[in-house]
């Protein structure tokens, strides 16, 4: 949430044997089986249902991705591998970190995130609305992850606030106490016409006592090569960065009681952030294919420190896991708003020239989460899960907005009191209690039905303390809010035979609303934003489970969204309406050989605004400005109607006992439009009737695109090199597009661009011992 709104607000303003794993969509994973039989596709297990359970029995629409899968892509990001992820979309705005990510439709359209993020069985990242949460996704770095869970739909019964549009869950590797296993690796990577960067990883699983404790412990860093210039200054591959991280687990394999402590931190820090200056009118460069022109430079920094503690107690008839979290997430992201708030030199000062201005967002989240479950056993005719979860979430958020002349120098002493634009805190608190239950019956062999609910209480508080600077009023105003929430699922699934499945699930979610920001036109609290959604699908694997063919259709009626609503670069957050999301997701792999293997996914996606958000109404000296963010009809944004893609992989063995594979994957993604469209009316003061004057503001398009991705894998025994090439044909396309305007003069100056990885060249070797 934003006082006040600049270039990217935080308003409340990225392949083994395993490659068909990443297809799945409402598609299952697909994996080589190592048994008597090479061709048939492998049985995937799950956690989706808080049990371990075959991703062909769980009626829902779930897609993993695995560790050699994320390997072979080179991927260290969301964005390497969400592409082949059907229906999921993540918007990059310059570094890994600053992501925005999307399922089935359901947008990030405001601070608040509509996917949540587990690291096993721990919530990560912010339910409020003051920490950005919409816009600085988890990227965590893909090493020492067994797997990714990505869960289309609202999950809101076992995983509550924030699930509305669906869960992504990272599922570490489990320490172990059998034999030990060691590894180290070591890799480069390269742009053609940026830079190079290397990266380092080692990892050892230890036995410690009798087999029963075990300690794993593993460190890496991962450099990100920069590929952009800066017109400014002159500045080459200004977005470099890297990524580091360090994980140590404990646990304890009892007769009756299992034990795991985990502690993980991890960091992402770029330089500057990858950004094109585009001409307003025709998108294209103004600079250079991959320039940007920003006057202040633009890091990023973000760190995490995550500990949790489960215990699992095995009562014979059914079990009892309690798992407790606490994390501390540090993130400073820096932009140029030069464009935004330089004006103010010249046109309200009366300097000769603009100026060079820069804001600054600290976030700092302190959060402790603990879940208690008790659990029925598996197999059973009725299988039961009944639990209890708390979390408390101490917040704050700073911002600091800056103005110098354009050289970069300080303001001339007589304008030194204009230096600081803004100064201001929203410390904020999130405390959350719920208790959920789900049950599922099964009638006879083919048929049964599972059910959840889920019984939240949240209540918050915050203050908007502005310290100093001309854009937002002097003072401290302090809101706080409450609310119950409850959310419900119902699936029925029916076996039309031993593998093929067919379900139908209904299901609710919502993303907690929260105490508002203290400006003018702006309501003193946002409700939460409520959605209902309703699936079918088939699971299907046939030809001697050789092949695999999944399809889900579905339908989701979002209501009370929560947008940003800015003027003068002021902004807040309203509910703003409602909007539709339906579509269709298919996925198929298809084990030809014994080596070969084939995929398949596609989503098609029409995701809408119903009709025009309720407007909000900013009072003004003499006028009243009445602004719609959006206008029934309007697309949702970064939503393409269509995308898909499609791999490949052959697998080979020597008689000299050397083994690899090759493969690739090319996908597609559609025309995807940046935001809503803006409607600013300007009327009489208290009626509305009597319009002044209109603009409307139509959203960016941005263009279709495909790429292409290609490795290759050698080895024998212990050691393993992998060579791969992303974006092969050097694809040129935006991940995201924003406009920059004055904010005194509203002139459109120029878009800001961020390219898709451009064609990167990577080599690793590993070695296990």
């Amino acid at each position: 949430m934003n006082a006040f709104k600049s270039a990217r607000p935080y308003c409340p303003s990225a392949l083994s044997l395993a490659l068909a794993t990443i297809l799945a969509g409402a598609v299952a994973p697909v994996q080589a089986q190592q048994g008597s039989d090479a061709t048939t596709l492998d049985t995937v297990v799950v956690t989706a249902n808080k049990r371990v359970e075959n991703i062909r029995d769980v009626g829902a629409s779930i897609s993993v991705v695995g560790e050699r899968d994320l390997e072979n892509l080179g991927a260290s990001s969301l964005s390497d591998y969400a592409a082949l992820i059907p229906g999921m979309q993540v918007q990059n705005s310059g570094s890994p970190g600053l992501t925005s990510v999307s399922l089935r439709g359901i947008s990030a359209l405001s601070s608040g995130a509509t996917v949540a993020t587990y690291i096993d069985e721990v919530p990560v990242g912010s339910s409020g609305i003051y920490q950005g949460a919409g816009g600085l996704m988890l990227d965590l770095l893909p090493y020492d992850i067994s797997r990714v869970e990505v869960l289309r739909g609202p999950q809101g019964t076992l995983y509550g606030a924030g699930a509305i549009g669906g869960l992504l869950k990272y599922v570490t590797h489990a320490a172990d106490p059998g034999p030990p296993e060691f590894r180290a690796g070591f890799g480069v990577r390269a742009v053609p016409d940026g830079g190079q960067a290397w990266n380092a990883r080692v990892g050892a699983s230890l036995p410690l006592r009798d087999d029963r404790l075990g300690l794993r412990v593993s460190a890496a860093r991962n450099g990100l090569p920069g590929y952009t210039d800066n017109a400014v200054d002159g500045r080459r591959d200004i977005n470099s960065g890297e990524q580091t991280g360090v994980r140590a687990a404990l646990a304890w394999d009892g007769d009756a009681v299992d034990m795991n402590l985990a502690v993980l931190q991890q960091r992402i820090r770029s330089d500057d952030r990858a950004s094109v200056a585009l001409d307003p009118d025709t998108q294209a460069p103004l600079f250079g294919d991959l320039t940007g022109r920003t006057w202040q430079r633009q890091p990023f920094d973000k760190r995490l420190t995550l500990a949790s503690l489960s215990f699992d107690w095995d009562l014979g008839w059914g079990s009892f896991v309690s798992a407790t979290g606490w994390s501390d997430t540090r993130t400073m992201d820096q932009i140029d708003a030069t464009v935004q708030f330089g004006e103010v030199a010249d046109l309200l000062l009366g300097l000769p020239e603009p100026g060079a201005a820069f804001v600054r967002y600290d976030f700092d989240l302190d959060k402790i989460t603990q879940e208690f479950r008790l659990t029925s056993s598996t197999g059973g005719r009725f299988e039961w899960m009944t639990g209890v979860f708390y979390t408390r979430e101490d917040a704050r958020q700073s911002q600091f907005a800056w103005l110098g002349q354009r050289d970069g120098t300080p303001l001339p002493p007589a304008f030194a009191s204009f230096a600081t634009l803004a100064q201001l805190a929203l410390p904020s608190t999130y405390e959350e209690i719920a208790v959920f239950a789900n049950g599922s019956w099964r009638f006879n062999d083919r048929f049964k039905i599972d059910a959840g609910l889920r019984q939240a209480r949240n209540e918050q508080w915050f203050s908007q303390n502005v310290s100093e600077g001309i854009l937002a009023p002097i003072g401290d105003a302090p809101g706080e809010s409450s609310e119950n929430v409850f959310t419900w699922s119902l699936s029925p699934q029916f076996k039309l035979a031993e593998d093929t499945m067919l379900y139908a699930r209904a299901a609710t979610g919502y993303q907690p609303g929260g105490p508002n920001v203290a400006l003018a036109g702006i309501p003193p609290s946002v409700d939460s934003s409520r959605l209902d959604s309703y699936e079918l699908g088939l699971k299907s694997q046939f030809a001697e489970r050789r092949a695999q063919l999944d399809l889900a259709v579905f339908r989701i009626e979002w209501d009370d969204i929560q947008v940003a609503s800015s003027f003068n670069g002021i902004g807040g957050l309203v509910n703003g309406g409602e909007a539709t999301s339906e579509g269709v997701e298919l996925a198929a792999a298809f084990r030809a050989t014994d080596q070969l293997q084939l995929g398949f996914n596609g989503a098609y996606t029409r995701a809408s605004v119903k009709n025009d958000f309720d407007p909000t109404v900013i009072p003004q000296d003499g006028f009243d400005v009445i602004l719609n963010t959006g206008l029934g009809g309007d697309r949702m944004p970064y939503v393409p109607r269509l995308s898909w893609s499609a791999t490949a992989e052959y697998a080979f063995a020597t008689s000299g006992g050397y083994d690899g594979q090759i493969g690739g994957a090319l996908r597609w993604v559609g025309e995807r439009l940046n935001d809503t469209t803006e409607r600013q009316r300007v009327t009489a003061p208290g009626d509305p009737s009597t319009v002044l004057d209109e603009v409307v503001t139509a959203p960016l398009t941005l263009d279709s695109y495909r790429a292409l991705d290609l490795y290759a894998g050698f080895g024998r025994d212990r050691w393993m090199l992998r060579a791969y090439v992303n974006n092969v044909t050097d694809e040129g396309a935006w991940s995201s597009l924003t406009p920059v305007d004055g904010a005194v003069s509203g002139a459109r100056v120029q878009l800001a661009g961020v390219p898709i990885q451009p064609r990167t060249f990577g080599l690793e070797f590993d070695y296990r011992f």
